[in-house]
């Protein structure tokens, strides 16, 4: 009798063991999965601020020279989509 309670209490601890060990194993996983997940957000966010670094030493850059007219005329193209008058405008209808 006493081996056999022996025999039950080893299942029972075998059976612990290996549910832990599976629940363990599911939860490295599924971080695992949400740190690459932050990797690559983290990497987009250091590609967009690279790209506002660049746009803010452009604009730095243009103040330093004095143009404030450059300044001005960049505005309005980028912004406000205005053009010389005698500027000729090429539309790309490819959707390239």
């Amino acid at each position: 009798m006493s081996r056999g309670k022996k025999h039950n209490r080893s299942i029972i601890v075998r059976s612990l063991v290996i549910g832990i060990s599976v629940y363990m194993i599911i939860t490295l996983a599924t971080l695992w999965k949400e740190l690459d997940e932050k990797h690559a957000e983290f990497t987009a966010l250091e590609q967009q601020k690279a790209l506002k670094e660049a746009q803010i030493d452009e604009l730095k850059y243009i103040l330093e020279e004095g143009s404030q007219t450059a300044l001005i005329e960049k505005a309005a193209r980028e912004r406000l989509g205005y053009e010389y008058s005698d500027a000729i405008v090429y539309i790309d209808e490819s959707g390239n």
